[in-house]
């Protein structure tokens, strides 16, 4: 079977709403809820769906996420294929092993 499905969400909450009790339970917040980044919650979703039982052969973030070397990291650690847009500053792992500029 192929296809690609939404597996997984995380609902960003900027740092004044954390910040905030009372906004947070009027909006229903649960109290253990604390700030995290978007790249934050981007490795625990990835780390999730690789510790499930789904076929991930490849994670295609907004490009937001390309800056994050933790992410593409975990990806490449797990042999996960990926499409990530990264700053020409940045070096990259190619498909060879061999570091490359990201500028192709």
């Amino acid at each position: 079977m192929k296809g690609r499905a939404l597996v997984d969400r995380e609902w960003y909450l900027p740092k004044p709403w954390t910040r905030d009790p009372d906004r947070c339970r009027t909006a229903r917040i649960h109290d253990a809820r604390s700030f995290a980044t978007k790249p934050e919650l981007a490795r625990a979703m990835v780390l999730r769906a690789l510790g499930s039982a789904l076929p991930i052969a490849w994670v295609t973030p907004d490009a937001a996420y390309g800056q994050e070397r933790g992410l593409r990291r975990i990806l490449e650690e797990a042999g996960v294929g990926h499409v990530l847009a990264v700053s020409t500053s940045q070096q990259v792992k190619s498909v060879w092993g061999v570091g490359a500029s990201a500028m192709f």
